[in-house]
């Protein structure tokens, strides 16, 4: 496993949040961690990124344990996140949020300006307009074009098809579709069960913060009673 949870406990205060959790990430894949709204899919990828440190638990990557490892250093170490509120730089022009995200990390490899681009056809256009400006769908496709500007290992997405059109939702799960050809691994939490089907190989269902169900999303997808308990609305 390329990255893995082990036994993870995170708290808001008093709150114990994530109780017991543990999952792994092959090399390659792209995996879903499904739940409802509030149940602790955010805080699993802060937690990983180092933004709410666990109080126990392992985090492993690349075989290395890196709990206490603040999120800067995971970013040079290869993991990316594009947190569910964008994050985006409202002043910034599209593509000085492209060139700064570059310039923090300066990990080389496959991906650069034009290649995200390219991915996204609509930044191109939208290169001389800042932040503030863009569209919900656009932010969404910058944050992630930024993440993928670091030529990282992992890619942590939260909510990636949140409050997106349809016809956005079919474009985004072609580009990570394209992003994973090219050797990218991602975790990916979500409630939006069809798209993670579309996209995704396994799945965790996490529910009041435990693991509470795995398997490949086909298997989920099938499995109208433990989609009926953890995932519908």
């Amino acid at each position: 496993m390329i990255l893995s949870l082990v036994e993870v406990n995170t708290y808001y205060g008093t709150s114990h949040v994530l109780q017991d959790v543990s999952l792994g990430v092959a090399q390659g894949d792209v995996v879903a961690l499904l739940g409802r709204n509030g149940v602790g899919k955010t805080t699993t990828l802060r937690t990983i990124m180092g933004l709410t440190p666990p109080a126990t638990g392992g985090i492993l990557f690349n075989g290395r344990e890196v709990r206490a490892e603040p999120p800067w250093n995971k970013a040079k170490m290869g993991l990316a996140y594009m947190p569910d509120d964008l994050r985006i730089f409202s002043d910034l022009t599209c593509e000085e949020n492209l060139d700064i995200a570059a310039y923090l990390v300066k990990r080389k490899g496959y991906w650069d300006k034009k290649k995200v681009m390219d991915l996204f056809p609509v930044l191109a256009e939208r290169r001389g307009q800042k932040g503030l400006n863009m569209s919900g769908g656009e932010k969404k496709m910058l944050s992630l074009a930024r993440a993928l500007m670091s030529n990282p290992s992992v890619v942590l997405l939260d909510e990636a098809s949140e409050g997106l059109a349809p016809m956005i939702v079919r474009s985004l799960a072609e580009a990570i579709g394209t992003i994973r050809s090219h050797g990218m691994t991602i975790l990916l939490a979500d409630q939006n069960l069809k798209f993670c089907r579309r996209v995704c190989d396994r799945g965790y269902i996490i529910e009041k913060g435990q693991i509470v169900h795995e398997g490949g999303m086909e298997e989920i997808w099938q499995d109208q009673e433990v989609v009926n308990k953890y995932l519908a609305l």
